[in-house]
């Protein structure tokens, strides 16, 4: 029998509980949460630039986005094949693989942005 529609609000909630679900069972993405504000702070600390909040903005959003899909891909996985399967595997070091790519595109983002103004801060 299909499953009738959701509501938008209904949609809505169920994005909201699968990101608290992420940020309870994932050290992962704590870390990145953690990375965030940190680099939130430090851009009112040293008031950026608009342009400079988009990237900022954009790394973490990427970052964040590649950490959900990744908790998604490695959750279904677990279901499908419980025990080891080379190809589940696969799967999943590229979904940690895609992760990896957006933590260095942020960090990469960062220290363009934040590297200049602590040189001319010291």
């Amino acid at each position: 029998m299909k499953q009738p529609k959701p509501s938008p609000y209904q949609g809505f909630s169920f994005a909201i509980a699968g990101i608290i679900n992420t940020i309870k069972s994932e050290a992962n993405f704590k870390f990145h949460i953690v990375a965030a504000l940190v680099a939130i702070g430090m851009g009112l600390f040293f008031k950026l630039t608009t342009y400079e909040w988009l990237w900022i903005a954009l790394s973490i959003a990427i970052v964040m986005l590649t950490e959900l899909i990744n908790t998604s891909v490695e959750s279904l996985a677990n279901v499908v094949s419980p025990e080891y399967h080379p190809l589940i595997k696969k799967t999943k070091d590229a979904a940690a693989g895609a992760v990896l790519i957006a933590a260095l595109f942020a960090f990469i983002c960062g220290m363009v942005i934040f590297i200049p103004y602590l040189i001319e801060a010291f």
